[in-house]
């Protein structure tokens, strides 16, 4: 059983590392609602992955306005609310802009950034994935989705190391680093009880779980 004070779980990690997935198992678990990022709702993320430099500005904005957004509305929520599982950290939107806008752009985002994340709750627990690039890759095609057909294994890689370093320094909230090479929370059930043993033993501000194959 997951202790009741986590009623705010978000699930982190880059593309095609399965947060989505994860997150839906999650809430049905606990009873609780999903809040998941919404990409198909941008008009601007098909031709951003087109042409990046001509679109990174209005996607990223996009986002950020949307995510702010969602995150708004639990500010009015109460305690004894149902519980919130969701597949994005407003505080990693800055990764995707620092690797797709100019100087200039970024120098704009960050001040409507600065401005906006204030409003918005912190999480109770962070449960970051990872997983090797190829095998991101692997899974962003075996999906075959069309606004992801222009993912490069680069951009990919660049985004998973970005994810490494914010992580490394992340301490707002108690974090759960996930290697999910080995592990399949929807499939198979002993992996999503390993990881619900996990977050009911947590203790400490980081801890980890690393299954061999």
């Amino acid at each position: 059983m997951i202790p009741s004070k986590y009623h705010n779980i978000v699930i982190e990690g880059p593309i095609g590392v399965g947060k989505t997935s994860l997150a839906k198992r999650l809430a049905n678990e606990l009873g609780a609602e999903t809040l998941l990022e919404e990409p198909d709702a941008n008009p601007f993320l098909p031709n951003f992955y087109r042409d990046p430099q001509r679109h990174a500005l209005s996607t990223q904005l996009f986002f950020l306005f949307q995510r702010v957004d969602q995150l708004g509305k639990l500010k009015q929520r109460d305690f004894f609310d149902r519980p919130i599982v969701a597949d994005f950290l407003l505080e990693k939107d800055p990764l995707f802009a620092q690797l797709t806008l100019n100087d200039a752009e970024f120098q704009l985002y960050t001040q409507i950034y600065q401005h906006l994340k204030v409003q918005t709750p912190r999480p109770d627990l962070v449960i970051y994935l990872q997983a090797p690039v190829e095998m991101l890759m692997e899974r962003i095609n075996r999906r075959g989705l069309k606004m992801e057909r222009g993912i490069t294994e680069d951009y990919l890689r660049h985004l998973a190391d970005s994810y490494t370093q914010f992580f490394y320094k992340y301490d707002s909230a108690p974090l759960l680093i996930v290697n999910s090479s080995n592990l399949n929370f929807v499939d198979r059930s002993k992996d999503f009880e390993l990881l619900l043993e996990h977050i009911a033993r947590l203790r400490g501000p980081r801890e980890f779980l690393n299954q061999a194959a």
